[in-house]
């Protein structure tokens, strides 16, 4: 069995660049932070088993991050597409499941 091709994020254009510093310095969600540095480490060149050590999560989370990001970018992540709005897309998220 060979060896798994290493996944990164596509490259990022500036204005993704700068919604993904300033996610990183607002969020007040954890899970939404915990996906924007994951995908900074990748846009740094980071490999998939260095982010698992050193954030703590699994390979496959990691990987799935990735993808949704190469699909969708950031607004992917949140359901109103406004950056960190507190409450806003974890209410809706929440009324969508109930």
């Amino acid at each position: 069995m060979g060896r798994r091709p290493g996944v990164f994020v596509r490259p990022v254009s500036m204005e993704e660049g700068r919604r993904l510093q300033r996610i990183s310095r607002t969020a007040t969600d954890p899970v939404k932070l915990r996906r924007t540095i994951v995908v900074m480490m990748s846009v740094q060149g980071q490999s998939v088993p260095d982010i698992t050590s050193l954030m703590q999560v699994s390979a496959d989370y990691v990987r799935d991050v990735i993808h949704a990001f190469n699909e969708g970018g950031s607004r992917h992540w949140t359901q109103n597409g406004a950056g960190d709005a507190p409450g806003r897309s974890v209410a809706r998220c929440a009324s969508t499941s109930a």
